[in-house]
């Protein structure tokens, strides 16, 4: 095979695919529109009692109520946050805390993002907490059964997320979730992937007491989220200094990222921005790309996934020769996993799956979004292989040198 040519627009120009939407999504230009008057003419601090602040003050209320309509949720119920990673630091410090007297088990999965892992290790190392890790299946899920046998007479808080990150895997949620509320355990779903994507009736389906929400995964602002709270909870705050949020998130609060947040939850939860149909067809077509590539292996659920997220590892290769060659033809991809002085670390989640860690190693994450199109997939079908081809010669040469 020859060395690909990346294709460019008229102009000479490199076309770029974008398929990191799992990682933020473009501001949508009626969000935009929306946010202006709050960097401009009303610019009050909410707090302040004079009729500027009191001004401002009206539209974080409003703001408030309007979010709580569209999760079916009280106004009170509703805590913005700094972004999705606060709202699940609020929930698992705050709600540990809090629950403290009653007992010190939290239990959480294998397959968490990180900052929902790295509060229950620091509750662990510091504050006496023991934590309970439920494993997955080679899919992803955690099985109810498992949950309802971690649970012990000291359980405060259990948190598993809605839908996974890195690979898209859709928990039973709701029903465990149930299983938390037949045993009086407090349940924080992470629901940050599952919001824009997935059917939404109300914050009730997911049968929770916390769930953390984030704004630029559906096309809204970076650096702001929420929490719901389900009355009467009321985990301790994590950030000190002033009796806003109802005295459970200090710092004044950023209006023009709420009101982002709230135009997101009214456009595009209720009907979801990520088109089902379109999206499952666009990703059916690189699965079936991927199942037909020596040596290449899909991760994850085939039946229980995010419409728009397709995971995979590669043989032979690692995540960096393979994002940085998908990036020099114009694809934006993943690893879905951290990177720390040039290196990747392997995916903890797919560890999990059983995949060695030497594959682990390798995964790519593709995760499409509305501008996705059908002629971005052929361009991705037209060249990964030869990606993959050069990703695993550059492999073979550095183990060489070494």
């Amino acid at each position: 095979m020859g060395y690909y040519v990346p294709a460019k627009d008229k102009a000479g120009t490199m076309q770029t695919v974008y398929f990191d939407y799992n990682a933020t999504t473009p501001l949508d230009a009626n969000v935009r529109e929306a946010m202006l008057p709050f960097l401009g003419e009303i610019w009050g601090n909410p707090s302040s009692v004079h009729h500027v602040g009191r001004h401002a003050r009206a539209h974080l209320d409003d703001a408030r109520d309007r979010a709580a309509k569209v999760l079916g949720a009280k106004p009170s119920e509703v805590v913005f946050t700094g972004g999705g990673t606060e709202s699940a630091n609020l929930a698992i410090l705050g709600a540990a805390r809090l629950l403290k007297p009653k007992g010190h088990h939290i239990i959480t999965s294998a397959v968490e993002h990180h900052a929902v892992l790295r509060c229950c290790e620091y509750l662990a190392q510091r504050e006496g907490f023991a934590i309970t890790y439920l494993p997955v299946d080679r899919e992803g899920l955690i099985s109810p059964d498992s949950l309802a046998a971690a649970i012990q007479p000291d359980t405060i808080l259990v948190s598993i997320m809605a839908a996974n990150n890195e690979i898209g895997t859709i928990q039973p949620v709701a029903e465990l979730g149930a299983i938390c509320r037949q045993r009086g355990v407090v349940f924080h779903t992470d629901a940050v992937q599952w919001l824009g994507k997935e059917p939404f009736d109300s914050i009730h389906q997911f049968n929770a007491d916390l769930v953390s929400i984030c704004a630029h995964k559906m096309h809204g602002p970076k650096g702001v989220g929420a929490l719901y709270v389900r009355s009467p909870l009321q985990p301790a705050p994590i950030l000190m200094g002033g009796s806003h949020e109802n005295e459970r998130r200090a710092g004044t609060e950023n209006l023009a990222g709420i009101t982002g947040l709230v135009e997101v939850l009214e456009r595009f939860v209720r009907h979801p921005v990520f088109e089902g149909d379109r999206l499952t067809s666009l990703t059916g077509r690189l699965l079936r790309l991927i199942d037909h590539l020596p040596g290449v292996q899909f991760v994850g659920s085939r039946e229980r996934r995010l419409i728009n997220t397709l995971a995979f590892v590669v043989e032979g290769s690692d995540s960096l020769p393979l994002l940085a060659g998908l990036d020099l033809e114009g694809i934006c991809a993943s690893s879905g996993s951290a990177c720390s002085a040039g290196s990747l670390e392997p995916s903890h989640v797919v560890e999990a799956l059983g995949v060695n860690r030497t594959l682990a190693h390798s995964l790519v994450r593709f995760s499409l979004g509305r501008e996705s199109t059908l002629a971005e997939v052929e361009h991705v079908e037209s060249i990964l292989p030869e990606v993959i081809r050069r990703a695993r010669k550059e492999v073979t040469g550095i183990s060489v040198l070494r």
